[in-house]
Formats: C-alpha cells, sequence, structure tokens
C-alpha cells in the first residue's frame, strides 16, 4: 500500500501539471483584459496603463508567464490579485472558512443522513419508506440547487419571516446568542446542498444494496446463523460502500461548485463568490489558483477512494 500511495503521488505530479498548463492557457487566451476597469477613466493616461501593465507581467507573452506562475507555485505563492491588489493567498484564507462552514458541514450532513436512508430502503424495498425517499432523492437530483435556494427564501424568509435570506460573514461566534443567529443564516445554504448532496448517494447506496443482497455469500452466513443486524452491517453494507465511496469521493470538489451557484444566492462571501467576482474582472491570478485547487481536490479524493477500496474490501491489494 505504501508504494502504491507513492506512485500515484508521483503520478498526481504531472497530472496536475498539464492541467494547470491546461488551465493557464485558457484563461490567458479568452477574452477579457484586467485592464479594463481602468478603461472607463480619462484621467489615467495610456503610459500609465502600459507601466501597470508590466509591472503586472501582462506585457510577457503567456507561456512566459505560466513558466513563472510554476516557480511562484512551488515556493508556495500563488500570485497577485489584479483586482484586489493583495495576494491570492491571503484572499482564499480570509474566504476558506466561510466556504468549510457552508460546505463542509452541509456534505457532511448529507452523508450522514444518505447512507442509512439507502440502507433501509434497500431492506424495505417498495415499502412506504422507500417511496417517500426515492421521491425526495429525484427531487434533490434533479431541481436545481438555485430553484430550491430561491424557494426556501420565499419560504423561510419573505413568507414566514424565519430565517435571513443575506448571509452576514461579520457574525463572530462569541456566545450562545451569535451562535444561534449563525446558524439561523447558515440552515438554509446548508439545506440547499446537503439536499442535493444526499439524493445521489441516497440512490447509490440503495442501489448497491440490493445488487449485493441476493448475493451466495449473504445466504451463507444466514445459514450460519447469524442474525439480520450482523449480516446486513458486517458484510451487505461494507461491499455495498465500495461504489458509493467513488461518488463520496468526488462528490467533494463537486458540492464546492455546487456552492459557487448556492454562495451567490445566500451571498456566503466564500471561494465562490470569489471566484464569479474574479471571473467578471478577468482576475486571471484568482481564477487560476481557484480551479487548480479544485483539480488538486479531484486529485487527492480520487487516492483517498482508492486506499479505501482496501479498507473496505481485503479481497482488493495494490502491488
Amino acid at each position: 500500500m505504501g508504494t502504491y500511495f507513492i506512485r500515484r503521488i508521483l503520478l498526481a505530479i504531472p497530472t496536475l501539471l498539464v492541467i494547470s498548463f491546461v488551465i493557464f492557457a485558457v484563461l490567458s487566451l479568452a477574452p477579457g483584459d484586467p485592464m479594463a476597469q481602468f478603461g472607463a477613466n480619462p484621467s489615467i493616461p495610456a503610459e500609465v496603463r502600459q507601466r501597470i501593465r508590466d509591472s503586472l507581467g501582462l506585457d510577457k507573452p503567456w507561456p512566459v508567464r505560466y513558466v513563472k506562475w510554476i516557480i511562484a507555485l512551488s515556493k508556495g505563492d500563488l500570485g497577485f490579485s489584479f483586482a484586489s491588489r493583495v495576494p491570492v493567498l491571503d484572499l482564499v484564507k480570509q474566504r476558506l472558512p466561510q466556504t468549510l462552514w457552508v460546505v463542509g458541514i452541509s456534505y457532511l450532513i448529507a452523508i450522514v443522513i444518505a447512507i442509512p436512508i439507502g440502507i433501509i430502503s434497500a431492506i424495505k424495498q417498495y415499502s412506504f419508506f422507500d417511496q417517500v425517499a426515492t421521491t425526495f432523492a429525484f427531487i434533490g437530483f434533479s431541481v436545481p440547487t438555485f430553484f430550491i435556494g430561491l424557494l426556501f427564501i420565499l419560504l423561510f424568509s419573505v413568507k414566514l419571516h424565519w430565517l435571513p435570506f443575506i448571509y452576514d460573514t461579520s457574525v463572530k461566534v462569541t456566545d450562545l446568542a451569535s451562535l444561534g443567529k449563525q446558524a439561523k443564516q447558515m440552515a438554509m445554504p446548508i439545506a440547499v446542498l446537503a439536499l442535493s448532496g444526499s439524493a445521489a448517494i441516497t440512490r447509490f447506496m440503495r442501489s448497491s444494496m440490493l445488487d449485493n443482497l441476493p448475493q451466495d455469500y449473504v445466504r451463507t452466513a444466514h445459514a450460519k446463523g447469524l442474525s439480520e443486524r450482523v449480516v446486513v452491517l458486517r458484510h451487505v453494507v461494507s461491499n455495498s460502500l465500495i461504489p458509493v465511496v467513488t461518488l463520496i469521493a468526488l462528490g467533494i470538489p463537486a458540492i464546492f461548485g455546487g456552492a459557487i451557484i448556492t454562495e451567490q444566492i445566500f451571498r456566503v462571501n466564500g471561494l465562490g463568490e470569489l471566484l464569479i467576482h474574479s471571473i467578471q474582472n478577468s482576475d486571471t491570478p484568482v481564477v487560476m489558483a481557484l480551479t487548480f485547487i479544485f483539480a488538486i481536490l479531484v486529485v487527492f479524493f480520487n487516492l483517498i477512494a482508492d486506499i479505501i477500496y482496501g479498507v473496505l474490501d481485503p479481497r482488493i491489494r495494490y502491488n
């Protein structure tokens, strides 16, 4: 396992280099100019604009800028934001806690809810519980997050006045009152993301359980006198989790992408809002850093999923 882990890490390095090259090329060749924000200001002379371009490195060809970006990245430097005039790493550190609060908690809730529901739905196939769970899973799977978010705002904020629909990032949790305020403003974005994330996991878990329940090893376990609970939890669930682990691992980067829409709806000052704002301003260093972080998450959690396979199924060995 250790050799396999090292080999996958070494393989991830050229993979991420190719991904970063493609992303940087697309962003550099895409229409849009970071200096466009000064275009409507006639008081800035052309030579001043040119000096600003030179100071930002925009006068160099994009392959040269990519090499400089890679060198800076190797030193832990993500670049300098054109729009905010601050290091990109500082922007990420500033926005990351808000995203982790919303995205992290929502995904944990989705996993904790979806796996038991999928197990019970498979055991009680075609029951009333299974019908209700399947209905909610299809709603969460098919309805876009922005539509669910708008419905929640209309119901819980506009009609009932229970929850705020604007996320206040200045709230600091220092006592029970501030904790309650933080929980209230996090309720709707977490619910939207949890509903969307749990839908697919529930369906996959149910399907995987139904594939394993009729297998010979399940009948053998019953013939040995093992109880239904032991057979399901010790044998069926562990084997059924193998395909679900892939979905969960790859869903972590994907839910960050889903949070981009949700953060826009509820005005959460997180990484998703930062990405949209940076795209609108042609702030290439910020867009490059965030998309590259998403790529790292995909590669890393692919590796985590492969390692968990070996833990769940002793038959899987990496030589």
